[in-house]
């Protein structure tokens, strides 16, 4: 496995980007202001777009790390306005296996957007990166987010109790992965 760091991807309709500082306004409008966005995610609702700027100030420095994976997801059509936010949230300690994360503004859900973009980081991973293995989880409560991770040809692990926190407070979630092999 060769760390590489966040590059640009491109798939039929969208760019998967590097975030910069001046997509604050649109990231925080697009979905970081929206509790239904942030429903079932780990960090609160933005109260204003300060929030969002002190976050961009945080994660565009982390671009010079090699295992810093973070996309903003832009439409083609769009031009270069971020619509959601798709990246390896965790790593195992031995640095080896990603587990991916993703959101989106809900104005694009239900469109086979964010499996364009999954679909994108996960072949890039694999075929860029080396990885051998990929996870990801879910809310139960939250079937969208695991239908997007079927269609991606990830298979289901099965659900841990009460294994992690969200703005839900303490949940079940729904394991799914995907190895080189299975694609």
């Amino acid at each position: 496995m060769t760390h590489i760091g966040t590059q640009y991807i491109e798939t039929y309709r969208l760019i998967l980007r590097r975030f910069e500082l001046s997509d604050a306004s649109a990231m925080f409008a697009n979905w970081a202001s929206d509790d239904e966005v942030t429903k079932f995610l780990t960090w609160p609702t933005h109260a204003d777009v300060s929030v969002t700027e002190k976050i961009l100030e945080e994660w565009v420095p982390q671009y010079e790390k090699a295992d810093c994976y973070r996309w903003a997801i832009t439409l083609k059509e769009n031009g270069p306005e971020p619509i959601g936010i798709i990246d390896t949230c965790r790593w195992r300690e031995d640095g080896e296996l990603p587990e991916i994360g993703y959101c989106m503004g809900r104005r694009w859900w239900h469109q086979g957007i964010m499996s364009e973009a999954l679909g994108a980081v996960i072949e890039f991973l694999f075929q860029r990166v080396g990885v051998e293995r990929i996870v990801a989880r879910h809310d139960v409560n939250n079937p969208h987010s695991g239908g997007v991770m079927r269609k991606c040809g990830m298979n289901f692990e099965g659900i841990r109790e009460k294994a992690h926190r969200n703005n839900q407070g303490v949940i079940d979630t729904a394991q799914y992965f995907i190895e080189r092999g299975d694609r």
